[in-house]
């Protein structure tokens, strides 16, 4: 019973400690790596007409939920549900292979 709770307890100590490595996820690390903030972001909107951020590098995707000051989701009403729209593959060099 003993090495169960040392087990746990090391389990949850690893778990905690990995909560402090922050990564600056403003920044591309894959393949074409640049900063995001090069490229331009359209507009996903979601089956429930909510609006969400998003990025094609051609190798990669970003998206984000859209959000107001306030920390709520944006529902613009900019395109149908489940539509992208938007210049969202703009700004990569990198051709999208689909």
């Amino acid at each position: 019973m003993k090495i169960a709770k040392t087990a746990i307890l090391l389990l949850v100590a690893g778990t905690v400690a990995a909560c402090d490595d922050k990564i600056d996820k403003t920044v591309d690390r894959g393949f074409d790596s640049k900063d995001l903030s090069t490229l331009k972001a359209g507009i996903w909107v979601d089956p429930n007409g909510c609006d969400h951020w998003i990025i094609d590098d051609g190798v990669e995707g970003y998206l984000s939920q859209r959000l107001d000051k306030y920390g709520k989701p944006v529902c613009s009403g900019v395109a149908p549900p489940n539509t992208a729209t938007g210049p969202f593959k703009q700004g990569s060099e990198f051709p999208d292979p689909i």
